[in-house]
């Protein structure tokens, strides 16, 4: 059955270019907040939706999403995803796995012959925690070819040795998570947004989470723009098609938040499946590592979060899950190298004292792309 994260009557006006939802009564708050991040960062584009208990209670857009044509930014407002294509893609294979159709510690070798045998078998549980030995970026340009499928897209990096055995050390990388997507389409027989149609986008009712296919016509899709010598400058130009599993996807703060509360409500996945994604994973050696599957972990019990960044061309990105609340923080910029993880967290715990204690630490400033 579809999960409908409700939309509540809400007064939406447009205030010096933002779109602001005046209820509740801690809106003006979390507007005051991303108005000072916005500022301090001079962020052309700006759009942040916030979810409670499966509805979206505060929805807002601030500044342009094209500043060359003067759009504003809404929240529907399409970015890129970056790195929080990661946890959607590890929602998949957790699917896959419910229903039996992926054994999460085969050799993706045996799964993928595009995936050359290597020194040790990898698993797909392996690279959903960043275990799996597959490099990341090596200072390698950004691709400017359009790939056809996940599994051709292996061909950047297949051949390249494994770092180390896997399982004996956290190294994070984008790569596995492509490896991972390729796995999919071999399990499911289907193309990569194909499967994310039918099994995320579709049953969250979140249409605008897609590939982010640079050719395709995409309403509402944001320009992204870098700082260069202190110049507002386009960013440059980048096909994702060989990433989608690891970055490649886009979607709107409102559909991404729909995606979060999906995950909190069961639609999606099993409790007992969610709560094996947000388990800090180990090594051989029994080193905790503070990710999961397909997500950081913060905290623990009634303090856990758990969240995951993204930057990359065009784009900052951040989601954040706190559980017990089932609350779901989404902030997405069109600007390159914004930290936003301490602002989410900043907004959650807005939200949370509303009602109920917040998580009052902060996480590690990591970005990646």
């Amino acid at each position: 059955m579809p999960c409908r994260a409700r939309l509540p009557f809400l007064l939406v006006v447009a205030i010096g270019g933002s779109i602001v939802a005046q209820s509740p009564s801690w809106a003006g708050a979390v507007e005051a907040e991303l108005l000072r991040q916005q500022q301090a960062d001079r962020i052309p584009g700006l759009s942040c939706v916030i979810a409670v208990r499966g509805e979206l209670v505060v929805r807002l857009g601030l500044g342009l999403a094209d500043v060359e044509n003067d759009v504003p930014a809404t929240p529907q407002t399409v970015y890129r995803l970056a790195s929080i294509s990661k946890p959607i893609t590890a929602v998949l294979a957790m699917q896959l796995a419910e229903r039996s159709e992926l054994d999460l510690d085969a050799d993706v070798h045996t799964l993928v012959p595009e995936w050359p045998a290597k020194p040790w078998p990898v698993t797909s549980r392996q690279l959903l925690a960043h275990l799996g030995g597959v490099r990341h970026y090596q200072g390698e340009a950004e691709s400017t070819v359009h790939y056809g499928t996940q599994r051709d897209g292996l061909v950047r990096f297949a051949a390249d040795p494994l770092l180390h055995e896997p399982g004996s050390r956290h190294l994070y990388s984008t790569y596995g998570y492509n490896l991972v997507a390729a796995v999919v389409e071999s399990r499911t027989g289907k193309a990569f947004p194909q499967v994310l149609r039918e099994r995320i986008s579709g049953p969250a009712n979140a249409p605008s989470l897609q590939d982010d296919d640079v050719r395709r016509i995409v309403r509402g899709r944001a320009q992204g723009y870098l700082r260069k010598d202190d110049q507002l400058q386009n960013s440059e130009l980048m096909d994702a098609s060989y990433k989608l599993g690891g970055g490649g996807l886009c979607a709107s703060a409102e559909d991404l938040a729909r995606f979060g509360a999906c995950l909190l409500d069961g639609t999606l996945l099993r409790p007992e499946t969610l709560q094996t994604m947000w388990t800090r994973q180990r090594t051989t050696a029994g080193d905790e590592i503070g990710y999961g599957l397909g997500f950081r972990v913060d905290g623990a019990g009634d303090r856990l979060r758990v969240w995951h960044s993204g930057a990359q061309a065009r784009v900052s990105t951040m989601l954040l899950l706190v559980p017990t609340e089932r609350i779901v923080v989404v902030v997405l910029c069109n600007l390159e190298q914004v930290k936003l993880q301490p602002l989410a967290f900043r907004l959650a715990e807005l939200v949370a004292k509303a009602g109920a204690p917040a998580p009052t630490s902060t996480p590690s400033p990591v970005e990646v792309r």
